[in-house]
């Protein structure tokens, strides 16, 4: 090997190496911001949610999960913008606020099973990843399911189990459910998914038409079976596909 690709090969190598680390540290620091603004929005909006500041694990957990790694590569730069963006097939992923409020909410616990209806690129399965058990999550859309189910799979998240289906019926193999989370609005609630909630239980669904007002409700099943909704605030989701 000539003298000087003895110098260039290494030069290379330091550059790129350079590069992946630059935008590794970038993507950090924008995760960041975001998880900081996110408990500004929290505060501001406590009075209509009844939350004021988000449980430190779910902060944690937004903290540390790639949301660039789930959305196309040419939203990759909008990534940590504190909106929804298209992944296609109609669907979108969540305004991080929306993802952290929703998680928070359900209040999971690390022994907790989770099913999520709705996978959509995987994101909020991989943020309930790094609190629970288990997640089982739903995708009625087959290609979208699948490359969730190959990302996820890519990125190690290992307690979670993903299914191409109608996430209305649920997942009854692995019920009942600590918590169940569906991201997209549904007219009502879902009675399977209402049988598949444990008593003690919590369900936040987006409740509402498509091009009326949709609501985000907390549900929850005491012990005894009885069921208590509480309206958290206006939100705006794509209609849940299925029955």
């Amino acid at each position: 090997m000539t003298l000087w690709l003895r110098i260039l090969i290494p030069a290379i190598a330091l550059v790129w190496l350079y590069s992946g680390v630059h935008a590794a540290d970038d993507f950090a620091l924008r995760r960041a911001r975001m998880v900081k603004e996110i408990a500004a929005l929290t505060a501001d909006s406590g009075t209509e949610t009844g939350r004021h500041a988000i449980d430190a694990r779910v902060m944690a957990a937004m903290e540390q999960v790639p949301r660039h790694k789930f959305v196309p590569p040419e939203q990759e730069h909008n990534a940590y913008e504190n909106r929804p963006l298209p992944i296609g097939y109609g669907q979108t992923i969540s305004q991080p606020y929306i993802v952290a409020l929703m998680t928070d909410l359900m209040m999971v616990k690390p022994t907790d099973v989770v099913l999520e209806v709705g996978t959509g690129s995987g994101y909020q399965a991989a943020i309930l990843a790094g609190l629970a058990r288990a997640v089982y999550t739903i995708e009625i859309v087959e290609p979208l399911g699948m490359q969730a189910q190959e990302r996820l799979q890519r990125l190690a998240y290992k307690q979670v189990e993903t299914k191409v289906g109608d996430g209305y019926y649920g997942w009854e193999a692995h019920a009942p459910y600590d918590a169940i989370i569906v991201t997209a609005a549904a007219s009502y609630v879902p009675s399977p998914l209402m049988r598949q909630l444990k008593p003690g239980g919590k369900m936040v669904i987006p409740v509402g038409a498509q091009f009326l007002t949709q609501y985000l409700l907390l549900i929850e099943k005491s012990d005894d079976g009885t069921v208590s909704t509480k309206q958290i605030l206006p939100v705006r989701f794509v209609p849940l596909v299925g029955h």
